[in-house]
């Protein structure tokens, strides 16, 4: 698909022209055509690119996570060779392996695009758009002989994102949440109404009570992490369902809750959890 406004934007600002091109395509309905992404891949091996500066970079990246169809801006940065140049750490998860449950594996940057294109469906915001472009660069080195399973890649992707989110001037709120994206949202996929207690412990880690909009967004991201998955699409995710339940019941603690919980909150809370689960209170 070649725009009208092609011509026009790869004569001016030669520097900015390729990352404009393709965040206008990530709000069309269809990719660059070939005759455009040569034209692209000229560009970038004219090294136009290396003249940028991040804080140059960042709103065109930005403008293509919040449009319509934001993988098309990244299948165009990734064809032209211009994804590695500006964001190594995100293009070095394509072609890594992750398990999954069927298929038993997937590639982790093609799961990035669904899950992107996902969060344009329901209108997410920048932050949870930020969170899954980033929360999993941990990955992109795992050792070969553990794959598809990504031990520590935790530690390895907390100084990525600082640092990612340092070079770009990133807002404060989209890095906030994906560093809570890296650390929780492969907990949330895996929790369980059995055990109360440790649905409790993870609304205080997520900032469920005391960061209401921000714990809204990271639900919005589990579920369209989830719903990147293979067969997954258009599912409901339950788990969202069950920690907001969860919070519901909490919501009705009261002193003499809290005086049975022998003055503890953290027990109250698992204990109200588990009468509205009708499970045990601990593991």
């Amino acid at each position: 698909m070649t725009s009208e406004y092609t011509p026009e934007i790869m004569q001016s600002d030669r520097g900015l022209s390729v990352l404009r091109l393709a965040a206008l395509y990530a709000g069309a309905d269809g990719r660059p055509d070939d005759e455009t992404l040569e034209l692209m891949f000229e560009q970038v091996s004219s090294g136009v690119i290396r003249d940028l500066t991040p804080l140059q970079i960042w709103p065109e990246l930005a403008r293509g996570l919040m449009a319509q169809k934001p993988s098309n801006m990244f299948r165009a940065l990734y064809a032209c060779g211009a994804l590695s140049m500006i964001l190594p750490e995100v293009s070095a998860v394509f072609g890594v392996p992750q398990i999954a449950d069927d298929p038993p594996q997937i590639d982790i940057g093609q799961h990035l695009l669904r899950g992107l294109d996902e969060a344009s469906l329901c209108s997410a915001s920048l932050p949870v758009r930020f969170a899954l472009m980033v929360m999993n660069i941990g990955k992109s080195d795992s050792p070969l002989e553990h794959l598809p399973v990504h031990y520590r890649h935790v530690e390895r992707g907390e100084p990525r994102i600082h640092a990612l989110c340092e070079r770009f001037g990133v807002p404060s709120d989209c890095r906030d949440l994906a560093l809570l994206a890296l650390s929780a949202c492969e907990r949330v996929h895996r929790v369980s109404e059995i055990r109360a207690g440790p649905v409790a412990a993870m609304l205080e880690r997520v900032g469920a009570f005391d960061k209401p909009e921000r714990f809204a967004d990271f639900i919005v991201l589990c579920t369209c992490d989830f719903r990147a998955y293979p067969g997954n699409t258009n599912k409901k995710y339950a788990k969202a369902g069950l920690l907001y339940q969860a919070l519901a019941a909490c919501a009705e603690i009261d002193d003499d809750t809290i005086e049975a919980a022998q003055g503890s909150l953290q027990d109250a809370r698992a204990i109200a959890i588990a009468d509205a689960f009708h499970s045990v209170r601990w593991s």
